[in-house]
């Protein structure tokens, strides 16, 4: 209006909804629409510069409120542009700002795994806010047609429910879409374990193998793949006759026991001391021929240049032993773990000797897993109670 105080016939005041209440200096705005709703609006950073956001609401209170909390995970670092983010863009930054550091190196590749193997490939194209239970459901079905374990969907499921919870947590999604899904059931895994016959002709197919020891180990004292490449000629006491198993090879890094039960000290019988000291004497033979080359990690099992042993490069090995014992190709190198627990239980050995040999987290683990593969574990009931009483 001139300040004359006269109004030209031109003049017309602003409308209501076009009023706006500034509140500061980067501290965002509200006004009212036609329709009767209040309108809040600020201003964000992006890497293509700044953006203006909008929120909606009722009253004007209720937009003031959802102003300030919006503006504070702004300032806080938290803002995302979730509008269009999709699934696969959400679980890289996840993968990269969340997990990586917070986990082992050895989880954060086995998350990164089951992103890329089967997330992505699935639902990474649907946006992150558009996801709906029914799509995660519809994942771990497919899942399961294509014949993978329950016990893989699961562990997708694990992982896709942590990501998603942390989506919560910064306020890009209401709520958990796979807090509403059913996932499989987790179904037995099936071990094959050796019998003794079956256990003799490998070990005779392994004679003058490069890794015979590593086979004979494995029966003899049922650690894992991963511990037995990872084992050192200063974890091992020939005179003492005892090793120590304190770490694992695992996805190219040596990282220790999940469990303290994993840490654990390990008598050596007459034939694994026997194989161990001929592998020592042709290892040094090797160093000897490779000095140029050979790299000296201190291991018991490592490559022929004495870097740590590739798995992939183990089982290669494993299966030309099992052709040459006229054994099936499907025997696992980790069945040789389940092969040393079988013997011992079924030689009545007490299961808290094989817990602690194994470095089982509790007797009722190693009760679970071997008790129905050994009739003689559950039977003998009723004829033990008529001995007790009779």
């Amino acid at each position: 209006m001139p300040r004359n105080g006269t109004i030209p016939r031109h003049y017309k005041p602003a409308k209501k909804e076009q009023i706006v209440a500034k509140r500061g200096n980067n501290e965002g705005s509200i006004s009212k629409r036609k329709d009767g709703r209040w309108m809040g609006r600020y201003t964000v950073y992006t890497a293509n510069g700044p953006k203006q956001k909008s929120i909606y609401g009722k009253t004007r209170e209720e937009v003031a409120q959802k102003l300030t909390k919006a503006m504070a995970d702004r300032d806080g670092g938290l803002y995302f542009e979730a509008e269009n983010l999709t699934i696969s863009a959400f679980l890289e930054r996840w993968l990269n700002d969340s997990v990586r550091g917070s986990v082992r190196a050895s989880t954060y590749k086995s998350y990164r795994r089951q992103v890329d193997r089967y997330i992505v490939p699935a639902i990474g194209r649907t946006k992150l806010k558009k996801l709906a239970p029914a799509h995660v459901q519809g994942l771990y079905r497919s899942m399961l047609d294509r014949g993978l374990a329950t016990r893989t969907v699961q562990y997708t499921h694990a992982v896709l429910r942590r990501a998603m919870k942390q989506a919560v947590r910064w306020g890009m999604i209401p709520r958990n879409p796979c807090d509403d899904t059913d996932p499989p059931k987790l179904q037995r895994e099936e071990i094959r374990p050796l019998d003794r016959e079956q256990a003799c002709r490998l070990l005779e197919a392994a004679e003058g193998d490069r890794l015979e020891a590593l086979y004979k180990l494995a029966l003899h004292t049922g650690m894992r793949p991963g511990e037995l490449l990872a084992l050192r000629w200063e974890d091992v006491d020939l005179d003492g006759k005892t090793l120590r198993v304190s770490r694992a090879l695992s996805e190219g890094q040596f990282t220790p026991p999940k469990r303290a039960k994993s840490r654990r000290s390990i008598d050596l019988n007459a034939g694994s001391i026997t194989a161990l000291r001929a592998h020592r004497k042709r290892q040094l033979e090797e160093m000897m021929q490779k000095a140029g080359l050979w790299q000296d990690y201190g291991l018991v099992f490592p490559s022929n240049v004495g870097t740590p042993l590739s798995h992939r490069n183990v089982v290669r090995s494993f299966k030309a032993v099992l052709h040459r014992a006229g054994l099936p190709s499907s025997v696992r190198l980790y069945d040789l773990r389940h092969t040393c627990a079988t013997l011992l239980l079924s030689r009545n050995v007490h299961p808290k000797y094989v817990q602690e040999l194994l470095g089982h987290a509790s007797i009722a683990l190693t009760l679970d897993t071997y008790s129905h593969v050994l009739p003689s574990m559950k039977s003998g009931t009723a004829s033990a109670m008529e001995e007790a009483l009779g």
